[in-house]
């Protein structure tokens, strides 16, 4: 059986709306509160203003982002991995076809 995160936040439901629900809204509140990097300044001092607005304490910029998390790339970096390697795999075989045709080209 997989161990399981522990609720945090999302105790305050008690025994209501079921195991696998609070689980995923814990997951995802989680997210949401801690301090992300800033796209600007790269300090680590970017908090949620609301659903989609970021605000740097650093550099005050206040920009757009996903709902929960800044970027894409934050939000869960287990399940994704697999599927980054894949991408960046097929990027390193494009540029080494381009890298081919140039070399013919030259030559």
């Amino acid at each position: 059986m997989e161990r399981i995160e522990k609720l945090g936040t999302a105790k305050r439901f008690g025994a209501r709306y079921g195991s696998k629900p609070k689980h995923k809204f814990a997951k995802i509140e989680k997210e949401q509160r801690k301090k992300h990097k800033c796209p600007y300044c790269n300090a680590i001092k970017v908090k949620r203003v609301s659903a989609g607005i970021w605000n740097c304490k650093r550099c005050n910029a206040k920009f757009t982002g996903k709902a929960y998390s800044v970027s894409k790339a934050i939000a869960f970096e287990k399940e994704g991995s697999e599927e980054k390697e894949a991408i960046a795999g097929e990027a390193m075989e494009e540029d080494e076809a381009v890298e081919q045709i140039e070399q013919k080209e030259v030559a």
